[in-house]
């Protein structure tokens, strides 16, 4: 399977359990692996043939700085679900949400959740 990979896309978000991380927000990254046959738009150079990632972008962002959630699990699932819905040539997705600086008393890069999800 052929992947269209989008790394570290960072957005401003209201993601956590803390109401502090409610009102006050974060930084969140989002990385993408989506997969899908590529051979075609390889073949054609025709954006018809492939995803869009600007309108991907703007659906992730869409999402990360909407509604909160208080898991960052919970944010990576529904971006998988919803980039699943919408783009229909894409059979797997593969999403990661960072959350850098998580509320938490230790010295680390962040905290990620990982999701795989397939067409069914």
């Amino acid at each position: 399977m052929d992947k269209l990979v989008m790394s570290r896309m960072e957005f401003y978000g209201y993601h956590g359990v803390f109401p502090e991380e409610n009102k006050l927000g974060q930084r969140f990254y989002v990385d993408l692996e989506l997969g899908l046959d590529l051979a075609l738009a390889g073949q054609t150079d025709d954006l018809r043939h492939t995803v869009n990632y600007a309108e991907v972008y703007e659906q992730v962002k869409h999402i990360v700085e909407g509604r909160p959630f208080k898991l960052i699990e919970a944010l990576a699932e529904h971006i998988a679900f919803e980039l699943l819905q919408t783009y229909t040539m894409v059979n797997e997705v593969i999403v990661r949400v960072t959350k850098p600086d998580p509320p938490v008393a230790a010295h680390f890069l962040g905290v990620t959740a990982e999701i795989h999800r397939k067409r069914a």
